[in-house]
């Protein structure tokens, strides 16, 4: 039963519920993001250069064979775009929205620099200094 309590406790801290909720929006996010690429932002690229749907854009290595079910062996760059064109946007709106919470965020006060501690021999020296005061 302290097991079962333990983790009740460890998962309703905050910072678990927060990290869980956050992984949801992000994959959330990230299938959003996936569509913009590839329905919105890839399309009218694709025209520009002529009609090149950079989904299909590969190097083949060697061909398959379909009669025996066996698949080609390719590096498909055009894939590769799509998917650090969609890092890219996430990314930046990852960036723009920590962005935009440290903006709304008070600034923290400076602590106040505290007076440095005297070194030995300007302890000396005031000493020294005091005591020529007092003579004098």
């Amino acid at each position: 039963m302290a097991i079962i309590k333990e983790f009740k406790e460890f998962a309703m801290r905050g910072n678990v519920v927060d990290l869980a909720v956050g992984v949801i929006i992000g994959a959330a996010f990230g299938k959003i993001v996936t569509s913009l690429v590839n329905d919105i932002i890839m399309p009218p690229i694709g025209y520009i250069t002529g009609g090149i749907d950079f989904k299909n854009l590969k190097v083949l290595i060697k061909p398959g064979d379909p009669a025996k079910k066996i698949a080609d062996v390719s590096i498909n760059y055009g894939n590769f775009i799509n998917t650090m064109i969609e890092f890219l946007i996430v990314a930046f709106c990852i960036f723009m929205v920590v962005k935009a919470i440290n903006s709304l965020k008070k600034p923290e006060e400076a602590p106040a620099p505290a007076d440095p501690v005297p070194t030995k021999e300007e302890i000396l020296l005031t000493e020294i200094r005091d005591l020529l005061a007092k003579k004098a």
